[in-house]
């Protein structure tokens, strides 16, 4: 049975010391509005709370409706804080909600997929300045490159301590777990192939080794292709590789990377799952003109000519929309550098030119950590 809200509250904040270290470093707040858009779950309440404590103001929408938890939601606005999500919320509720929070007219942002600068750009004559920006994800890094930032952006999301720990250890660990008690099925004899090498893709290959699976990597990238080749992976194309999959994981941050032109490759009772920010590496939308019904909690299960695809999470972030994503020790790390990195933005860091800047080490305190 599920233990009470407040139960899983107390368990969370117990298991929060190092945040607790860092939001006991930061400056006072006042004259912050935070306009923040992440994954509204249970973990990030202690962060809300302290950055509170500290005086900010905080607006909250989420970078997938999938995972937000309604009573978090509920929560923090019992705590006076503006939230703008709840699960499923509709696509255009979704977007809008990016419209609402910048209209709140926040002085700095942090995020997870570059949604609000991205909205921020569309208008942003017509809107206050913001100061500056954190961004926590590859594909929102992705989509921040090339772009005419008018303000400073921090990526923290190539900090070692990010990438190493979350992108290449936790992701990998909770998708596996997430599988296991989805489906029932272990990995043994079956064929995973891996799509995208970054550090996400390589915790997600080496954990599914040690979870019994047998692996294969596709990768476009000739130098990521050749690391896995090097870490002793076996590296083929996507079209050689989709029909042998038992079992097929996305995780690049790029849309479209499965699609109908796939469809017919895939063998019978094959899984398809999501591990990359991005809901739309495999394009729901082309499988949702097949005969389809909810065979289990998150596994879909579509008739394609005689044969069954599984689609886990509906495509979306797996580890987290059916699974708990991140242990609460290893997410205590990650939201200890979050904070540091919204002390770095309420002070030097909003000095910093416009542009897109790695998160400078000297913004962590390596006590925290």
């Amino acid at each position: 049975m599920d233990m009470p809200f407040k139960d899983q509250l107390s368990w969370t904040r117990r298991h929060m010391q190092r945040l607790q270290r860092a939001l006991s470093n930061l400056p006072d707040l006042s004259g912050m509005r935070l306009a923040c858009s992440m994954h509204i779950d249970i973990k990030i309440i202690p962060l809300v709370e302290g950055l509170i404590e500290r005086n900010a103001r905080v607006y909250l929408v989420t970078c997938n409706p999938t995972t937000v938890r309604d009573e978090v939601v509920a929560h923090l606005q019992n705590q006076r804080v503006q939230v703008q999500a709840w699960n499923g919320m509709s696509d255009q509720a979704f977007q809008e909600a990016f419209n609402i929070a910048l209209d709140w007219t926040p002085t700095h942002l942090c995020e997870f997929g570059a949604d609000l600068t991205v909205t921020h750009l569309q208008q942003a004559e017509n809107r206050p300045a913001i100061k500056a920006s954190l961004e926590g994800t590859s594909s929102g890094i992705a989509r921040l490159r090339g772009l005419s930032l008018p303000y400073p952006v921090f990526n923290w999301n190539d900090l070692p301590v990010k990438e190493e720990l979350h992108n290449r250890h936790m992701v990998g660990l909770t998708t596996w777990l997430m599988f296991y008690n989805r489906t029932q099925l272990s990995l043994h004899g079956k064929r995973v192939l891996v799509i995208g090498y970054g550090s996400v893709g390589q915790g997600v290959a080496a954990t599914a080794r040690s979870f019994g699976g047998s692996i294969t990597i596709a990768e476009l990238d000739p130098l990521r292709a050749l690391q896995a080749s090097f870490d002793g992976w076996p590296v083929h194309s996507l079209d050689e590789s989709l029909p042998l999959a038992d079992v097929v994981v996305t995780a690049t941050g790029s849309p479209n990377v499965l699609g109908p032109s796939h469809w017919p490759a895939l063998k019978d009772g094959v899984f398809l799952l999501n591990v990359g920010h991005r809901a739309d590496e495999i394009n729901v939308t082309s499988l949702h003109v097949y005969p389809s019904r909810l065979v289990l909690p998150f596994i879909e299960e579509f008739n394609f000519g005689g044969r069954s695809i599984y689609l886990i999470a509906g495509g979306s972030m797996a580890n987290l929309t059916a699974g708990q994503g991140d242990s609460l020790n290893a997410f205590d790390v990650t939201l200890a550098v979050m904070s540091a990195g919204i002390g770095y933005i309420a002070g030097p860091g909003a000095k910093q030119p416009p542009g897109l800047h790695l998160l400078p080490e000297k913004a962590l305190d390596i006590s925290i950590i």
